[in-house]
C-alpha cells in the first residue's frame, strides 16, 4: 500500500501496520507487564494516542516514529492499565497519587493542607478516573483522554486546575441568577456581577506566559534554538534535522525532550520572580497557553544562516 500523504488522517489499518515496527521495543521499555497490561493492550494504547495526534492530518511513518519517542510510555501504559481494570496498577496509582492530587489541589485551590473543598475536588476527580457512575464502575474514565504526551502528574495537575476553574464559574453563575431572581421580584440587583464567560486573569496569565517563553529562549545555546527552530517552525523531520546538524536522528530527539524541559523550568523560575505568581497560576498560565496557541514559532524564530556539519551556510528553510 501507498505511503499516505503529509495531509492523511492515518487509515486504521496503516496505523496498526506501522506500529508493528515500534511494538516490541516499546513494549519492553515501557514496565507495560509490571501492570498486567497486555502487548495488544498495549499497542492499542499507542494506536489511540497516535489517531489523536494525527486526526487533522500529516501522518507519516516517519513522523510516527518521531512522535513515539517523545511519549512518557510508562505513564501511559499505567492509565492504560487503570482503564483495562488492571487492580495491581490501581493500588500503585491510588498509593502514589491520591496524596498527590489532594497536595496539588490544595496548592491550587490556596487551601491549608487537607482542606474540606480540596479534598472533595481530589476525591471527586479519582471517581472521575476509576469511572464510577451511579456507584458503579463504568467505561467513562478519564484515563481514555490521558495519551502520553505529557507526564502523568502534569495532566492530573491541568485537570484540576479546570476543575477549580469550572467551581468558580458555577459558584458566579448561581450569583448571577439569584440576582435575576432578586430582579425579577423587584429587588435591587448587586452590582459588578457580570456573566463569567471566562477567567478574568486569563489574558495576564498568557501575557506572562509568552513573556516568560521569550526570556527562555533566549537562555538556550545557539545549537538548541536552531533544533527548535526546525523542529517546530520549519516542521523538518527529525532525520532531516540530523542532517543539518550533523546528528543522528535518536540523538536530535533526546536534544529536543531535554530542550523541552529547560525551557519549562526556566519558564516557571521565570514566572515565580516578582511579581511572582503561585504555583497554581503557574499551572494555570500552561494550561491556557496550550488551550489558545499564541505562540507564533514562525515569528519567534524567522530564517537566518545556521551551522550545517560545522560549516556556515544557508539552509532552504
Amino acid at each position: 500500500m501507498a505511503e499516505p500523504s503529509q495531509n492523511a488522517r492515518p487509515d486504521p489499518a496503516v496505523l496498526q501496520r506501522a506500529l508493528r515496527d515500534y511494538a516490541d521495543s516499546l513494549y519492553a521499555e515501557s514496565r507495560a507487564h509490571e501492570w498486567g497490561l497486555s502487548q495488544a493492550q498495549f499497542v492499542a494504547a499507542l494506536e489511540r494516542s497516535a489517531a489523536k495526534r494525527f486526526a487533522g492530518g500529516g501522518f507519516a511513518s516517519d513522523r510516527l516514529g518521531e512522535y513515539l519517542g517523545t511519549l512518557h510510555l510508562e505513564d501511559l501504559c499505567l492509565a492504560s492499565a487503570c482503564l483495562e481494570g488492571s487492580e495491581v496498577a490501581w493500588q500503585y496509582f491510588v498509593s502514589q497519587y491520591r496524596g498527590y492530587l489532594r497536595a496539588a489541589a490544595s496548592i491550587i485551590m490556596k487551601k491549608g493542607r487537607g482542606g474540606s473543598d480540596a479534598l472533595e475536588v481530589a476525591d471527586s476527580l479519582f471517581a472521575e478516573l476509576f469511572g464510577l457512575v451511579d456507584g458503579r464502575r463504568g467505561e467513562r474514565s478519564l484515563f481514555r483522554y490521558f495519551h502520553g504526551r505529557s507526564s502523568l502528574k502534569t495532566w492530573l495537575r491541568t485537570i484540576l486546575a479546570q476543575r477549580y476553574v469550572d467551581r468558580l464559574r458555577q459558584s458566579r453563575r448561581w450569583e448571577q441568577l439569584e440576582t435575576e431572581e432578586e430582579e425579577r421580584h423587584g429587588y435591587s440587583p448587586q452590582p459588578g456581577n457580570p456573566e463569567p464567560v471566562r477567567d478574568p486573569h486569563r489574558d495576564r496569565y498568557l501575557a506572562r506566559f509568552v513573556a516568560a517563553l521569550h526570556q527562555a529562549l533566549a537562555l538556550l545555546a545557539a545549537a538548541d534554538r536552531d533544533r527548535l527552530e526546525f523542529y517546530y517552525a520549519r516542521e523538518k523531520t527529525l532525520a532531516e534535522i540530523g542532517r543539518t546538524l550533523g546528528e543522528h536522528e535518536s540523538s536530535v530527539s533526546r536534544n529536543l525532550e531535554r530542550i523541552r524541559r529547560q525551557i519549562r523550568s526556566s519558564i516557571e523560575e521565570i514566572l515565580r520572580c516578582p511579581p511572582a505568581l503561585s504555583e497554581a497560576e503557574i499551572r494555570l498560565c500552561f494550561q491556557y497557553a496550550a488551550e489558545d496557541s499564541p505562540i507564533d514559532f514562525r515569528q519567534i524564530f524567522p530564517e537566518k544562516t545556521v551551522r550545517k556539519g560545522g560549516e556556515s551556510g544557508k539552509e532552504s528553510l
